[in-house]
């Protein structure tokens, strides 16, 4: 898809989960950096916690990423596994650069204290900001001509990885989304969505 002509809609409708990626970026760094500094900025959180925070990495720093997973899954997967193991952790060290999504738990316990009513509630609304800005991101890459796919290794890289770039150890890491230039042919076999009826799911009151 050609982000120069890709609107939110197209987007949307667009994005899939695309493994077969290359270290071939659609757009330069700089614009990479701009798309996530647009969601720091825009997307929004629970009684505006900000808790959201974001690690990106690019090139080597990505590959290094999937490297330390690798040595860590090596240690824990049977032999006789190792090779789908291995080849798939290959594939996303293959793409361009990975979001390390986090959520800081000071704002989280702050809001806790200020309103203790709502304190059960708040770690599940920070579930939704880190949501929000997986699903934005995804989104957005998607639009800039990025396939994405979304991984959650954490906890095995979360001390490594927050020894290597000095990541707090007491952010929580959600999810991992790869990102990279799309293989030839790697929507080719992809399967079509299954999903249950909308009507099933969608109920619409109110309209003419």
């Amino acid at each position: 898809m050609s982000h120069a002509s890709t609107t939110f809609k197209d987007a949307v409708v667009h994005r899939r989960t695309i493994y077969q990626l290359n270290k071939k970026a659609p757009v330069d760094d700089k614009q990479i950096e701009e798309v996530f500094r647009l969601a720091i900025k825009e997307v929004p959180s629970s009684f505006n916690s900000q808790s959201a925070r974001i690690v990106v990495l690019l090139k080597d720093d990505h590959d290094a990423f999937w490297d330390i997973v690798k040595d860590i899954l090596k240690a824990h997967v049977p032999e006789e596994q190792w090779e789908h193991t291995g080849a798939r952790i290959q594939g996303f060290r293959n793409g361009y650069g990975t979001a390390l999504f986090y959520e800081d738990p000071a704002p989280i316990k702050a809001l806790q204290s200020k309103l203790p009513a709502y304190a059960d509630k708040f770690p599940q609304w920070s579930e939704h900001t880190s949501a929000m800005h997986q699903y934005m991101l995804w989104t957005a890459l998607e639009a800039e001509g990025f396939g994405c796919n979304l991984q959650h290794y954490n906890p095995l890289p979360d001390q490594k990885a927050a020894a290597k770039w000095d990541i707090p150890l007491e952010w929580s890491l959600k999810a991992q989304l790869v990102f990279g230039g799309e293989e030839e042919g790697a929507r080719a076999g992809l399967q079509e969505r299954s999903e249950q009826p909308i009507a099933e799911r969608l109920f619409f009151h109110g309209g003419k």
